[in-house]
């Protein structure tokens, strides 16, 4: 069975597979080793991801197909907060989880997870700074307050606390939050609309990510190529290279 990545998060993890999407880059990055799977939610925050996550990530059937699964998960990557970080007095409320209580549900997410996948890793990622000016220009639903339903600074709190969530569980964490902040420019250098990624800022998650997956080993170096390479063919005797494999009998599938 093929090794996978199961990418778990909100809008901005959905729509990750769209053409430039951090998630797209992933999947053609770890072409021939890894499964990137998708399991993205638009709106969602940490209170509904906690609901869900037992019905949106593999459960166990039976004693040898969890260990298979547990086997080739190798990694989540784990990508809530902007929701959470809405307002609880504007037009976003709906969205909003209080601070400790998102500090929580984070825990709780990383505990189920390792749970089902005791060896698998586990990668935080923050949410992204936000542009309040854009965001009244990109509202999602009514607004009549005229005042942004997510502010900059708090999301930075929420960015804030997933580091520390990672650092109290031991885990890798991508400080989205700080490191796009690093270039003058990125509100429109890296989002689209206040929030969501453009093509720049979906690079630069792709770019961390697989740079913090390296770290923790899991990079195509030491990741096995499913099946044989053109180039480990003899063009004299073809099918040698697939003795012993399932490609024998393909005939019988």
């Amino acid at each position: 069975m093929r090794p996978k990545i199961y990418l778990f998060g909100d809008s901005i993890t959905e729509s990750s597979f769209t053409y430039g999407g951090w998630g797209a880059s992933l999947a053609h990055h770890f072409s021939r080793t890894v499964d990137v799977v998708l399991r993205g939610y638009s709106g969602y925050n940490t209170r509904w991801a906690v609901k869900v996550m037992e019905r949106v990530l593999p459960a166990a059937n039976g004693e040898s197909e969890s260990e298979r699964e547990r086997v080739s998960t190798i990694a989540v990557a784990v990508f809530f907060g902007a929701n959470d970080a809405c307002l609880p007095d504007r037009c976003g409320a709906f969205q909003h989880v209080p601070l400790h209580e998102y500090k929580h549900n984070l825990h709780s997410i990383v505990s189920f997870l390792k749970n089902r996948w005791p060896n698998t890793l586990v990668l935080l990622i923050t949410p992204p700074p936000i542009d309040e000016e854009a965001r009244l220009k990109h509202p999602y639903v009514e607004n009549p307050t005229g005042l942004p339903e997510r502010t900059n600074e708090a999301a930075g709190a929420y960015a804030k606390a997933c580091i520390e969530v990672a650092g109290e569980c031991g885990l890798p964490v991508v400080d989205l939050w700080t490191k796009m902040q690093q270039l003058a420019d990125w509100k429109t250098a890296y989002l689209s609309d206040g929030l969501h990624l453009n093509e720049t800022g979906n690079r630069v998650v792709f770019e961390e990510v697989v740079m913090k997956l390296k770290t923790e080993g899991l990079s195509l170096e030491n990741l096995p190529v499913d099946l044989p390479m053109i180039s480990e063919i003899d063009p004299n005797d073809p099918l040698k290279a697939f003795e012993g494999s399932k490609t024998d009998h393909i005939g019988e599938w």
